[in-house]
């Protein structure tokens, strides 16, 4: 064996042991790694698209790409939904009837 094809089993055998995130649950990892900074997996995802959330994810934060899209996933299903121009309007408080004016008193 070449000492080239040694140094890539070498590598390969070494890199598939650090995916430390292997085997644990998206909450487990948010527990694990994003916990420290942040309260709440609520509003990470920002309305931001899963390709480009696990993208950023497993550039900054996971070990592993199947770790990202897991995490990413998990930040999309507890983020609350945009709202909604209809659920605002239908919260809105109706309009009541402009009030009647003061009678003038005459002197």
């Amino acid at each position: 064996m070449t000492f080239a094809a040694a140094a890539m089993v070498l590598t390969a055998t070494v890199a598939a042991a650090q995916n430390l995130d292997a085997g644990k649950s998206p909450a487990k990892l948010f527990a694990d790694g994003c916990a420290t900074c942040h309260r709440s997996p609520r509003g990470l995802a920002k309305g931001r698209f899963s390709l480009t959330l696990s993208w950023f994810l497993k550039d900054h934060y996971a070990t592993s790409s199947d770790s990202a899209k897991m995490l990413a996933a998990y930040l999309e299903s507890v983020d609350e939904p945009p709202p909604r121009a209809a659920a605002k309007s239908a919260k809105k408080p109706a309009r009541s009837a402009p009030r009647p004016s003061k009678p003038v008193q005459s002197q």
